[in-house]
């Protein structure tokens, strides 16, 4: 009865986490790249982090979770199964999640210009692609689309 909840809360999360990077990189980047203006970027990005981190800590939480109900900690080193490859591939797409999320908050959002904004904009296209590849292999657990 745990796991229905585990994957609710799980796919909870990824809604805000995918949607909210969906929503910045088809919305608001283009409008910001075409005026040349950072204000709108820094307005969603102050909002969304309220509920866009907590939402990837849910993920993070119920995903461990989950992979420990379907692949024991003492098997993950193993390749033996799709399930083995689909939990690393969720554990590269977090690292490369994390490191371009360190890099843009320490190097790119506070010195934030319009000089810096391409910078920002190919994040934020890398983030998104990485959250919609998080839902595909999340996905893929179930219906093996990988």
């Amino acid at each position: 009865m745990l796991l229905p909840w585990l994957v609710f809360l799980h796919v909870l999360g990824a809604t805000v986490w995918v949607g909210g990077h969906l929503v910045l990189a088809s919305t608001i980047l283009p409008k910001a790249l075409q005026e040349k203006s950072v204000q709108g970027i820094q307005a969603f990005e102050k909002n969304f982090e309220r509920i866009g981190i907590p939402a990837l800590l849910l993920q993070i939480v119920t995903g461990v979770w989950m992979a420990l109900l379907f692949v024991p900690f003492h098997d993950w080193l193993s390749l033996a199964s799709a399930h083995h490859r689909l939990l690393w591939l969720k554990l590269a797409l977090l690292l490369v999640t994390i490191m371009l999320a360190i890099h843009a908050r320490l190097f790119i959002v506070p010195r934030l210009t319009v000089a810096q904004l391409p910078n920002l904009a190919f994040h934020i296209v890398l983030v998104t692609v990485l959250a919609v590849s998080f839902v595909i292999t999340g996905l893929s657990f179930r219906f093996n689309f990988l």
